[in-house]
């Protein structure tokens, strides 16, 4: 992947991880965009950093993510880098009823349902400027956390759908690529259990840029070689490892 001269759209850019790649991605002389759904935390990014562009956006929301597509295709017809970051996950007690039905898809509406929207939404710019996708997954996508069953699921979800879209789009010109991170230290992972194996942010990054570098279609930092070759050898156990890991990550109730 070329690094420089970019004009490059990342969702959930406002904090954690979508941050540390859209300042690096700054840092290489590119025009980046970071969307978030927190207008306050998108204000503090352009007070901080006044050369990223910030616009509020929730890509649950089918009509925000249209509006926000003619947005950029209006002002920003150059872009030709999509990084689908923007994410949401929570424990999960699967054994008792949930009061909130509404509230048990969250997850699937952003994680997944985010993905889709957004690549559907720009797929004929990132076609016209030979592009780049870029949708950031995990780990979990080879082998779930029974404590965060649903974020689990719609990472193995984010997996499929982007090897189905690069199959797709290899004729297109337009680049798929898949990012795959273990856990990380940021807000969302604060309540992992002690012990719990983190890479930083700036690691993340050095090692994402090394692949991107390569070439590499998906990008495995960290742990997450290894959970993919535990998976192959030993599933069962590593899936009773996990569990034993997170089972005191489990709600007493459903939410």
């Amino acid at each position: 992947m070329r690094l420089t001269d970019r004009t490059i759209l990342i969702t959930g850019g406002s904090a954690g991880i979508g941050l540390a790649f859209a300042l690096k991605f700054l840092e290489l002389g590119n025009e980046v965009i970071v969307t978030g759904r927190r207008q306050a935390l998108l204000d503090r990014v352009k007070a901080e950093h006044p050369g990223v562009h910030t616009i509020q956006s929730d890509i649950a929301d089918p009509a925000q993510v249209a509006a926000l597509a003619a947005r950029l295709k209006a002002e920003f017809p150059k872009l030709d880098v999509l990084m689908n970051n923007a994410g949401t996950g929570a424990p999960r007690n699967l054994k008792t009823p949930s009061a909130d039905l509404t509230g048990l898809t969250v997850e699937l509406d952003t994680n997944v349902g985010g993905v889709i929207r957004m690549t559907s939404s720009l797929i004929d710019l990132l076609s016209a400027n030979r592009g780049t996708v870029i949708n950031v997954s995990s780990m979990l996508a080879f082998v779930p956390v029974p404590a965060l069953p649903i974020y689990s699921a719609t990472k193995a979800a984010v997996h499929s759908y982007t090897q189905s879209l690069r199959f797709q789009l290899e004729d297109s010109g337009v680049d798929v690529i898949e990012l795959m991170p273990p856990a990380i230290e940021t807000d969302m992972t604060s309540d992992f259990p002690e012990g719990t194996p983190k890479l930083t942010t700036d690691e993340l990054v050095r090692q994402t840029f090394v692949g991107l570098k390569a070439g590499t279609l998906e990008i495995r930092p960290g742990q997450t070689n290894q959970v993919a070759f535990m998976r192959r050898l030993a599933p069962e156990l590593l899936n009773r490892q996990l569990w034993r890991a997170s089972k005191v990550m489990v709600p007493a109730t459903a939410s």
